[in-house]
């Protein structure tokens, strides 16, 4: 399970969300290795006009901002798959949206999994509960 929040420049449109899904998907199942079934993906468009990266509203600098925030149960990635993961949808972005600024960023936050979980139940005791006796 993943949980990702995107905030994103652009206008808010149906067709923009599912571009921002189908990248966050691909890159969270195939690289991180999130099952896609409990991934949840929220998206928050932001008028460039309100936005400021470097003190200068986006809008002004003809470019498109973005911040993603993904949670992930600590432990379960290496630092080569959150360097990757980083890379690839930047990249993505920037091909999709872009340009875009620089200052745009992503955060993973690695969560202790006694700390989160869904449909009622920690990570810690979906991993107890999958252990042999």
């Amino acid at each position: 399970m993943p949980y990702l929040n995107v905030k994103v420049s652009i206008p808010e449109s149906s067709e923009s969300a599912e571009k921002i899904v189908a990248i966050l998907m691909k890159h969270t199942s195939e690289v991180l290795g999130k099952k896609p079934d409990v991934t949840s993906i929220e998206i928050d468009f932001i008028a460039p006009d309100k936005w400021f990266v470097g003190g200068v509203r986006v809008r002004d600098q003809k470019a498109v901002t973005f911040y993603l925030d993904i949670k992930v149960t600590d432990g379960t990635n290496t630092k080569a798959e959150k360097a990757k993961y980083v890379r690839n949808v930047f990249a993505d972005f920037d091909s999709m949206f872009g340009p875009i600024t620089p200052a745009s960023y992503i955060v993973i936050h690695d969560v202790r999994a006694d700390s989160w979980g869904f449909q009622g139940r920690t990570q810690e005791y979906r991993f107890i509960q999958s252990q042999p006796l």
